[in-house]
């Protein structure tokens, strides 16, 4: 039951051909009841981002892991037992100081979802797309992740090919904790590159 005055917003038309779509898998018992959920609900708490922060942990807290991530991220990301379809091909980049990067792609959607889940709703739209690759420096600021004049920002386009995946620089004063501590304060955004942990 909603709130007085309260409504939900009507489905969009893809989400109602979805809903459909679900609807009739489901009736003719091509996929179990909640089957669609329950892999929602895994690439978006288990599967995603969680994994793709327990990769950057472990890079802050183990350097020789942190050489190797950004040697070969396939092979380092694979040591945590993260990879497959959308994660074949991982390019790791490293924040810095002077240089910040951000990931974006430009023809579509490409995202490494073994390490960073579902992708956000804004990473697939075209102005983000088109915005981030001409002016950077001000979708960031507009993002929440203003960067002083100084610092360069590197613009990385994934493809069918190659994805990446941002190191963010690790925050100051947490040297004494653990990895799982460290796994906490990373986001998917910052990540992507369009946020600080």
């Amino acid at each position: 039951m909603s709130e007085k005055g309260h409504h939900p917003a009507p489905l969009s038309p893809v989400e109602q051909r979805v809903a459909a779509l679900e609807a009739l898998l489901t009736e003719r018992g091509l996929v179990p009841e909640g089957f669609i959920e329950e892999i929602t609900r895994r690439y978006e708490s288990e599967i995603g981002p969680l994994n793709g922060a327990k990769v950057v942990a472990r890079a802050w807290a183990d350097p020789g892991y942190k050489e190797r991530l950004l040697a070969d991220g396939t092979a380092a990301i694979a040591e945590l037992g993260f990879g497959g379809p959308e994660g074949d091909h991982m390019v790791v980049v490293e924040n810095t100081p002077a240089v910040h990067n951000v990931v974006v792609c430009t023809l579509c959607s490409c995202y490494p979802w073994p390490v960073l889940g579902l992708p956000p709703s804004w990473y697939k739209d075209p102005p983000y797309r088109a915005r981030m690759v001409r002016e950077p420096r001000a979708l960031l600021a507009e993002m929440g992740c203003p960067l002083p004049g100084d610092v360069e920002i590197r613009v990385w386009d994934s493809s069918a090919e190659v994805r990446y995946l941002v190191l963010p620089q690790r925050p100051a004063g947490t040297e004494g904790m653990t990895e799982a501590e460290l796994a906490g304060l990373v986001t998917r955004d910052s990540m992507i590159g369009v946020a600080h942990p």
